[in-house]
């Protein structure tokens, strides 16, 4: 019996071995919990009341409000800027009512009046003059010409998205790289007993063959 139980006893290298892979099991299991509560069902939420339609630019046009913006300069140089805002007024297949059109989500988030942000400069002449791009953008290069947008009726009704952050393929490794953590741990282990167990029997042959 002594033995025996000697023989079941895992070298080091076979005991930090096991280790790894249940660190990698509990690893995969707390990845998948934390990303499903924190990320990935706000996620499904948004995309669940929602889909895809046409819209068609119905009118482009700056309002006389301007909104704060933080631009970096270096290590320790931050400032605030302004920029005006631009609001791109679009009607979908799915509607007659007209819609606001924004970027994607973030941007929804962060400024839910305006259609772009512009990248943050330090002069607001320059915000100024991106936004009066992205005007004339809409205006002339886009103009009457159908293109896809994304809404979402339970969340937000009168705002629709010209790309979206969650798509399927964020969801896709959001989901898949937790479960390989979690089978490459499971493989390590089982691999680890399956090898020491061989190792048992092979000890236990030789043993009766002496």
């Amino acid at each position: 019996m002594a033995r025996s139980r000697a023989a079941y006893e895992y070298t080091e290298a076979e005991d930090k071995s096991m280790r790894l892979g249940f660190l990698l099991i509990a690893a995969g299991l707390l990845s998948l919990l934390g990303l499903g509560c924190c990320w990935l069902r706000p996620a499904l939420q948004e995309r669940g009341g929602g889909g895809s339609a046409n819209c068609t630019v119905l009118a482009v046009r700056q309002l006389g409000e301007r909104f704060a913006c933080t631009f970096s300069c270096g290590a320790a140089c931050r400032g605030t800027a302004r920029y005006p805002c631009l609001q791109v007024l679009v009607r979908t297949s799915r509607s007659s009512a007209p819609a606001l059109l924004h970027e994607d989500e973030r941007q929804l988030r962060t400024n839910p009046k305006c259609s772009y942000i512009p990248p943050c400069a330090r002069d607001d002449q320059e915000n100024s003059e991106n936004v009066t791009y992205k005007q004339k953008y809409w205006k002339e290069k886009v103009g009457s010409q159908p293109f896809t947008c994304y809404f979402n009726q339970h969340l937000r009704p009168d705002d629709v998205m010209l790309k979206r952050t969650h798509d399927e393929t964020v969801l896709l490794h959001c989901f898949l790289w937790p479960v390989v953590t979690f089978l490459v741990g499971v493989l390590i282990v089982v691999l680890t007993i399956c090898a020491k167990s061989l190792a048992v029997r092979a000890e236990a042959i030789k043993r009766k063959k002496h």
